[in-house]
Order: C-alpha cells, then sequence, then structure tokens
C-alpha cells in the first residue's frame, strides 16, 4: 500500500460533557528539533512525549535545538503547556489580579486563563518564575482533565503532605498510571518537575484522557 494512502485519518468526536476540549496525539510525530533527547533505551518514551507535543504546540524548547529536560520547570512554563494541552482561550481572558503577572508578561494569557478555569487558584501573586512541585503538578493536571479524583489513599507513602486534598490529587494520578514515585516508600511531593517529567505526564494524560475527546482511528 502506498505510504500516503495508508497514514491514518483521524475522526473526533466530542464526549457529551461540558469540559475543555483537549489536544488530540497525532499519529505520526513530527520532525524533532532537540538533540538533547534519545531515541532510545530509557529516554525512548521521552522522546516520543516531547516530539509529538511539540508538533501540537504545546511545549516549547528552552533553544531551537535543545528541550532541556531535566532543567527544573518554572510555573509559567507550566501554565502555558497545560493551557494549550487543554487548547484553552488564551487571548480573550479575563485578568485574574495577579501582581506579579502583568498582562505584558509572556505567560500572562495562558496564566489568565488556567485561573478562569478554576485549574489555579486567584490571590495575590502566581509566581511565574518559581519551580512547580510534584504535588503542583498533581493537582492542575487533576483538575484541568477532570480526571475521577480518588477518594482513599492506597499508596504506601510516608511523604505525603499533611493536607488531604493534596494527597487525593497524588493518588488520582497514580491511579491513571499518570505517574509514580520518586521510591517505593516516597513520592516527594515538594520536589521539583523536571520540563521532562511534566512533558511526560501530559502525554501520558492525553492518552489515557477519555472524558472529554474520543478518538476513532480511519484506515
Amino acid at each position: 500500500m502506498n505510504k500516503k494512502h495508508s497514514r491514518r485519518a483521524w475522526a473526533l468526536i466530542t464526549a457529551a460533557v461540558v469540559a475543555p476540549c483537549v489536544a488530540v496525539l497525532p499519529t505520526e510525530a513530527a520532525t524533532m528539533p532537540f538533540k538533547d533527547i534519545k531515541n532510545s533505551g530509557s529516554e525512548a518514551e521521552l522522546y516520543k512525549a516531547v516530539s509529538e507535543l511539540y508538533g501540537l504546540g504545546i511545549v516549547f524548547g528552552t533553544t531551537s535545538t535543545t528541550f532541556s529536560p531535566y532543567q527544573q520547570l518554572t510555573r509559567g512554563e507550566a501554565a502555558y503547556f497545560l493551557a494549550e494541552a487543554l487548547k484553552l482561550d488564551t487571548k480573550n481572558v479575563e485578568n485574574p489580579g495577579f501582581n506579579d503577572v502583568p498582562t505584558s508578561h509572556t505567560y500572562y494569557g495562558h496564566i489568565a486563563a488556567l485561573a478562569a478555569q478554576g485549574i489555579i487558584q486567584k490571590g495575590t501573586n502566581y509566581s511565574p518564575n518559581n519551580y512547580m512541585k510534584r504535588s503542583q503538578m498533581a493537582k492542575i493536571l487533576t483538575l484541568g482533565f477532570n480526571l475521577q479524583q480518588a477518594t482513599t489513599l492506597s499508596a504506601p507513602f510516608a511523604d505525603f503532605t499533611e493536607d488531604v486534598e493534596t494527597n487525593q490529587y497524588i493518588q488520582t494520578l497514580l491511579n491513571y498510571g499518570i505517574t509514580e514515585g520518586t521510591s517505593s516508600t516516597t513520592f516527594s511531593p515538594y520536589m521539583d518537575i523536571g520540563r521532562g517529567q511534566m512533558a511526560l505526564f501530559l502525554y501520558r494524560t492525553l492518552q489515557k484522557n477519555d472524558n472529554h475527546l474520543y478518538i476513532i482511528s480511519v484506515e
């Protein structure tokens, strides 16, 4: 069969719920411009995740040829990644009133869009240059994709936070198989998350999420 005609055509059917539309992963990865991730061994899944998310405009590199997967992710970058994955309107937004996120800020539209959806809380500051923590990542992914939240904690982590709701977000991602602990008994909720880790978690969430968008493959 001719390669051109063997490519899959994707038909998209939205679910009958009121929820943000989410991005659809392409059948073929876009050309990967980043040279600091290998398409082999332990980085193979990361390579695929970054390649496909980059092709969708969800993630971006630190330069034209580097993604810096092990560099800490800022809260501003996290807002961009998630808002783009959810296909939120980042132009027509209401100012959430963060003192440290003026309308001229690079990530203003993305941060404002998440605040409007209740994915991040409005307040005095957002701290866009601070690093995103693993527990914070669990919260924004759970809320952003309307994942079915865990009601009980079954993970054997001795370092769960003191906040029950935060622990439920962590358990939710564990239940979905989106993330795992840093060891058999620790989750490290206050550890900074890396750019590559966030790309992986977003990619896995998009693959597992079926509450908003169904994908049908047609030959």
